[in-house]
């Protein structure tokens, strides 16, 4: 991805880390497949982390989280129905028919000005681990 094209892509700004990568806050989210069925969740800093997301409501179309009023005043959603949520995905050694989303845990994002956190969820109903495959 050039540059330029880095530069038309909204900032995500997170309003904490995320764990384990204290230094990281700015974010770019590009899509990884041409059709949005999957992300990349890339940090600004040259040597920073990336994540592969999804939009859980392609894959889970029941998935609808209670946010929690701190998470919605923080990120300024006046609506909690106006957030876009996307979960982080984990590809583990036995390739991709194996990925896994972490429902419990995410990314919530204000298209408005695209503050950004990510959200533990307190509701045990959402898996840490809910597998991509059908």
């Amino acid at each position: 991805m050039t540059l330029s094209a880095v530069a038309t892509l909204p900032l995500l700004s997170m309003t904490e880390a995320l764990p384990g990568f204290p230094g990281h806050r700015d974010y770019v989210l590009v899509t990884a497949d041409g059709d949005g069925r999957l992300f990349w969740l890339q940090s600004m800093a040259p040597e920073g982390p990336r994540f592969l997301a999804i939009d859980p409501g392609r894959y889970f179309p029941d998935y609808a989280p209670a946010l929690p009023p701190a998470v919605c005043a923080d990120l300024e959603l006046d609506d909690s129905a106006e957030a876009r949520l996307y979960c982080l995905v984990t590809v583990p050694a036995e390739g991709p028919a194996a990925a896994t989303a972490n429902l419990r845990a995410p990314l919530v994002v204000n298209p408005a000005n695209w503050r950004s956190s990510q959200v533990v969820l307190l509701d045990g109903s959402h898996p840490i681990r809910r597998p991509l495959r059908r």
